[in-house]
This record gives C-alpha cells, structure tokens and sequence, in this order.
C-alpha cells in the first residue's frame, strides 16, 4: 500500500457539502471582492494570534513584499535572510529592488543563527531581517532577534507561511511580532483552496501602508497615496479559510500525533529526528529526518519503490541558487545550510493520517537501517 508525502482529500464529514453551497451563494450573488467573507478571516487572525491588524492579501510571496514596502525598504537598502528557507523569501527582497544578504543557520534548531545575525548587522548595516519560522517551529532565540532588531532600529520581518497554529511560551508565535506574514497556500496546515496571504501586524502606522500597498495605494477609490499593486485576498479563497477554520484544532492535533509517533518511533535509528526548542508547541507541518548524506539517496530509492512518498525540504541553500549570484550582496556564516539541505529528509506528514500508514513509513526506514 502506497503512502503519499501529502494528501489534501481527507475533508471533514460535510465540509464539501459546505464548501459546494458557499461556492455556489457567493457566485449566484456575484459576491468575489471583498466583503464579509474577508473581514471574517482578517478577525478570526487577529484574534488567533494576538494581533491588532491582520490584511488578507494574495499569496505569502506578496505578504513579505507588502511588509518590506511597509516597512520603507527599496532599492539599495541591505536584507538579511536565512540561507536555509524557500526561494520566495530572497526573490522578496530582489522585487522591492533591495540586496539581499544570506546569514547560515543553526545546526540544532535548524532556524537563522542568531550570533551569525548580530555578526551580519554589524557588518552591512541592514535596514531590515527577515527571521523565518521553518518547518512548524521558530528559534530558540525568538526574544534575542526581536530585542536586538529593536534596539539597532532594523525592522524585523517573521516570515510565518509554515508556522500557523505554532505557539511560544503558551501564545501564538506571531504575536509581539513587528510585521508577520501567513501563506494559505492550500499544502499549508491552514490552507486555502488556492493562493492567498496575510500581514500581520500591531503597529498602526504598518498596517496602514499595507492596507493601502495591497490595493493599489488607494487612499479613496481613485485616489492614490502610495504605489502599490493588487494583491487582495479574493472572497472565494477567505470563504474557503473561514470553513476550514472550525476544523483547524482537530487537523493540528492530527498532525501533532503523528510527528509525535514519528519521534518515538524512529528514536533509537542512526538518524536525527528533529525536535521543535523548549518552549515551543510545534503545528506539525513537516516531519524533519537529518540522514547521514552517503546513505540518504538509497533511503530516498527504498522509499520510492515502497511507494512512499517523501520530501527534501529543501535541496539547496539561498546563496546557491542558479539566480542568486546576480542578486547576492553577500553570505555570511558558514556551511550549516548546506549541510542541512544535503541530509534532511521528511516523511510522509498530513491531517488524519491512519496508523497503519504510519506504521507502514516507520517500517519501511527502520528496514533501511536494520
């Protein structure tokens, strides 16, 4: 029996049911910007996750362009980013016309490394970060970045698209955050049934510039005080958000369990299970193997003719990347996130997961290392 890496299909008793008919109310009213549907979603986030502004936009790519024009980035300016994150995070800082500036990672929490970071504003002088909360979990050092970014006057932007429902210290992991962004893409654990995004934020002044940078820099509907571009949430995608919410603490428990069994089950192979750092409630985005990279192509070939789906999350680091040299300012660190993309590995990890595929993952790696 085959295993996939993901699976989106395992809807709740009636939710396509639900989803069918709200398709269908919003269409016969011709109901598709904006509205209530969208001031739903924007509250359930601001509630959520402890913040005063939440602004629905496209997609998590536009969310970190939004809060880096917000926070008055542009061309020349200096951004330090993880080297170890998606492709979105950099090509960000490129479209607002800044320089991006790679900073290596952790070796234990797998997040930016924070001596590295102070290392790096020292030496560039950045006029922002961008702090990216990977795999389901944040940094140990959390509190560190953000009193540090306060007091050099850098604005510190957390790139939160994997990190819905994570919490710190018993709160979301957004909140105290200067600016946050949310991807709903729909593989996220609170997907949407397309593309969308949401900046996050307590500080007025922000979400004002974001709330006007994502429609057109309007300050009356044919007034414009800022260049922006569209980049509004659509009322189908906010909709779909707003059924799926009452479902979210069933599918997070789901995944928190199986990342769980994954722990203890594989907990005695020549493998490193990563766990989330003290402190933190993980969201159970992504199972998270480091495998010692001679052995981890014939794991990935043993899997594929078991049929069992997987994930190299990621293969390469920021300052690597076919596209980087052109846009690359400079790299700061060592080889931490080379290392990492050269040996991580993620198991199959999804919403309602069934033992038996679970016990079917676990043995078919414990069979590679007997």
């Amino acid at each position: 029996m085959s295993v996939p890496f993901i699976e989106l299909k395992r809807f709740e008793d009636g939710f396509l049911d639900s989803w069918n008919a709200k398709v269908a109310d919003l269409s016969a009213n011709t109901r598709f910007i904006g509205g209530p549907e969208v001031e739903n979603i924007e509250n359930t986030l601001k509630t959520e996750c402890g913040v005063s502004h939440a602004i629905g936009c496209a997609n998590g790519t536009d969310a970190l362009q939004l809060a880096l024009r917000a926070a008055g980035v542009s061309k020349g300016d200096s951004v330090l980013v993880p080297d170890l994150t998606f492709w979105a995070t950099f090509e960000a800082v490129v479209n607002v016309g800044a320089d991006p500036i790679t900073v290596d990672v952790s070796a234990e929490d797998l997040q930016l490394d924070f001596d590295l970071f102070c290392k790096a504003c020292e030496e560039h002088k950045p006029k922002a970060a961008i702090l990216v909360h990977l795999y389901g979990w944040g940094s140990s050092r959390l509190k560190d970045f953000r009193d540090f970014a306060k007091s050099k006057g850098i604005a510190l932007i957390e790139d939160g698209a994997q990190a819905y429902g994570v919490t710190y210290n018993g709160k979301s992991i957004y909140e105290g955050a200067q600016l946050a962004t949310i991807s709903f893409y729909p593989a996220k654990v609170f997907g949407a049934a397309g593309d969308a995004g949401a900046v996050l934020t307590s500080d007025d002044d922000l979400a004002h510039k974001v709330r006007s940078l994502e429609n057109h820099g309007r300050t009356t509907h044919y007034s414009y005080g800022l260049v922006g571009w569209n980049s509004r949430m659509d009322t189908f995608q906010a909709a779909y958000l707003n059924l799926s919410h009452p479902h979210l603490a069933a599918r997070l428990e789901s995944r928190r369990k199986s990342a769980e069994y994954y722990r203890k089950a594989l907990a005695n192979l020549p493998i490193r299970v990563v766990e989330a750092p003290e402190g933190y409630t993980e969201n159970g985005y992504l199972n998270v193997l480091i495998v010692d990279q001679e052995k981890r192509p014939a794991l990935e070939a043993l899997l594929k003719e078991k049929g069992i789906g997987f994930g190299i999350v990621y293969p390469g680091p920021m300052s690597s990347q076919e596209a980087s040299p052109g846009y690359l300012k400079a790299k700061v660190g060592g080889e931490n996130a080379e290392r990492i993309c050269k040996s991580v590995l993620n198991l199959p990890l999804f919403p309602y997961m069934q033992e038996h595929e679970l016990q079917e993952v676990v043995e078919a790696v414990k069979g590679f290392f007997a």
